[in-house]
């Protein structure tokens, strides 16, 4: 498919499409079939309306003429109440179907591997659940049932002049090749400026995405200038698209109704010598003939208003497939956390994990926190390594920190225990289990993490600081609020604990941010915590308070840290120093002094970390 274009399989997609209409299916049956008879009452009224002039001019038989007239009565009655019928049924469907399609969307999206969110555009992302979507709205709500409308009466209407005469209906069949082509070539040209169009919405989606997360640097590096010249850029390819677009698109109508005219004008004058020659069944079989010109090109017009719309339609359908079938993270592990014991306090005594053996049987292995890392090699991309033969350990209840350049693969190591990326060789065992054979969830639900990047959600500080652990109770917030030394601030906030965060949290400090965080991590119970540059955002009068509850948060636990701040890694069983993915110096903070190599030149501030 072209990147905003036709969709490169029409029935295949239109086929899966029709897939999410699930049991209802049948409901779909019933439109079409109403739409059929819609466009019937239409087709069949306008030559019963010949039949009754017909018989009203000849005056001999009343009560013919009566139940005629109540049968044509009868038949746009009963049109009428089909068409609100099949609007109403296509209104509730389309709303189902985009309803289990955007969830479809949102399950698939927490599924995918952070790979795939590393190399596509996030603003790219977002048009599948906003500008694709919109367009399948449009075309299920109103184009669908219009294109099967505009259909049956343009057969409809050919099979009524035929039967009304053969020789009349050439005259019509000849104005409807004349649109027809012009309906074909204009239609091709749309398409083209429409997929320019749509993919100037999506440039322009990505632009003011990322405009907006990045305004504070726009700001503070005075680029308002550049950073609108660069959005004007792509909304000047917009409005070149979208008018050209528009521009074929409004020229259906004049150009329909300019041949509609003429050939209005021509059904007559030949209408009116068929019936002087009496070449046509008297003037009642005329006026159903007119009636039947002037009403032809109505199709047409329906059709070319919405002909693009179910294309553009299928092709956001097979954009949002592509999608869809974008391969999954891989989980494949049949390890498992389980409960244990529910009477205990301590996260590692409730929880066990349970491992299947070959007679079918599980072994419970106690959960303790122990990482040990076999020769690790990873690379983001092939033949660029990251990590190079990584080796070490990590003992229950050890803290070990990493200290390195940006770059040398301190927090790539922190992702590989998480199994945000698989690697290339070597192993990484968590309690002597391979992690690969572990179920994410049960993997990650064993591990409590505080990233340099804090994300908060919109919603009360409860609620943020209870993500880790949702089925908390205020009270155990609060202590955990104690324990990460924010509850004084959170006390101080106009609405406590209640306090709404918006926009990624922004109506608080950055510290403060990342004090929840921390308290977010008090809350989460597992024995292995994970310290990605936690306190970085921290001010050094703040430091020193969160240190101190720091060491209470780690008690018991395994921790891993990684820290450019030297005061917070000193008191670590073992410092590894990382340089181009490998370990060039291990031991504790005084053994790395006596040796005199990196890290003793950048503790004594000989070096700094790049």
């Amino acid at each position: 498919m072209n990147k905003r274009g036709m969709p490169k399989n029409f029935f295949k997609t239109f086929a899966r499409l029709i897939n999410y209409f699930g049991k209802k299916k049948y409901l779909l049956i019933l439109v079409i079939i109403l739409v059929i008879y819609t466009s019937f009452a239409n087709i069949y009224g306008t030559y019963l309306l010949g039949v009754i002039i017909n018989t009203a001019i000849k005056g001999e038989n009343y009560q013919e003429l009566l139940t005629s007239i109540f049968t044509l009565i009868g038949i746009y009655g009963a049109g009428v109440f089909c068409d609100f019928s099949y609007t109403q049924i296509m209104v509730r469907l389309s709303q189902n179907v985009l309803y289990n399609l955007r969830a479809e969307l949102s399950r698939h999206t927490q599924d995918l591997p952070l790979t795939y969110f590393d190399k596509h555009n996030h603003g790219e992302i977002m048009t599948y659940f906003t500008n694709d979507v919109d367009t399948l709205i449009n075309a299920l709500n109103d184009s669908f049932a219009n294109i099967i409308l505009s259909m049956c009466n343009i057969v409809g209407t050919i099979i009524l002049l035929l039967c009304i005469n053969v020789y009349l209906t050439l005259v019509v069949l000849v104005f409807m090749v004349l649109i027809g082509s012009f309906i074909f070539w204009n239609t091709k040209k749309c398409r083209k400026y429409f997929s320019a169009q749509q993919s100037a919405i999506a440039t322009i989606n990505s632009k003011v995405e990322e405009d907006i997360l990045g305004i504070k640097v726009i700001k503070a590096f005075n680029h308002e200038d550049e950073s609108f010249e660069s959005f004007d850029e792509a909304n000047k390819s917009w409005l070149k698209a979208s008018t050209s677009s528009f521009f074929h698109t409004q020229l259906n109508i004049p150009v329909i109704v300019t041949f509609s005219y003429i050939e209005f004008a021509v059904a007559c004058l030949v209408g009116i010598v068929f019936l002087v020659n009496n070449w046509i069944n008297g003037i009642g079989a005329l006026t159903s003939y007119i009636v039947s010109v002037r009403q032809s090109t109505q199709p047409f017009n329906f059709f070319t208003q919405h002909v693009n719309t179910i294309l553009t339609a299928l092709a956001g359908s097979e954009r949002i497939f592509e999608y869809l079938d974008e391969k999954e993270e891989e989980d494949n592990g049949k390890v498992t956390l389980v409960k244990v014991n529910n009477e205990s306090n301590s996260y590692s005594d409730r929880y066990a994990w349970s491992v299947p053996n070959k007679n079918g049987e599980t072994t419970l292995v106690p959960l303790r926190g122990e990482i040990v890392f076999k020769n690790v090699k990873f690379g983001y991309s092939k033949n660029k390594p990251v990590l190079n033969d990584i080796s070490f350990y990590a003992n229950p209840g050890q803290k070990i920190a990493f200290v390195g350049s940006t770059g040398a693969g301190k927090t790539t190591i922190i992702s590989l225990i998480n199994r945000f990326y698989n690697i290339e060789s070597g192993e990484i065992l968590y309690d002597g289990i391979n992690v690969k054979d572990m179920k994410l969830e049960s993997l990650r639900r064993s591990i409590s993490m505080v990233t340099q990047d804090t994300h908060l959600f919109t919603g009360t500080i409860y609620d943020n600081i209870r993500y880790s652990r949702l089925h908390s109770t205020n009270e155990e917030v609060i202590k955990a609020s104690k324990i990460a030394n924010c509850d004084s601030f959170i006390r101080m906030l106009p609405n406590g604990y209640e306090t709404m965060l918006y926009d990624d949290g922004h109506n608080l400090s950055e510290g403060q941010r990342q004090l929840i965080a921390l308290a977010r991590a008090a809350l989460s119970m597992p024995p292995l915590l994970i310290l990605d540059e936690a306190t970085s955002n921290i001010d050094t009068r703040s430091e020193k308070l969160v240190q101190k509850s720091m060491d209470q948060l780690m008690v018991g636990r395994t921790v891993l840290v990684i820290a450019h701040r030297l005061s917070t890694v000193r008191n670590s069983e073992a410092i590894l120093y990382l340089e181009n993915g490998k370990i060039i110096e291990r031991g504790s903070n005084d053994d790395l002094l006596k040796l005199k190599g990196k890290y003793y030149a950048l503790y004594n501030g000989k070096t700094e970390l790049q």
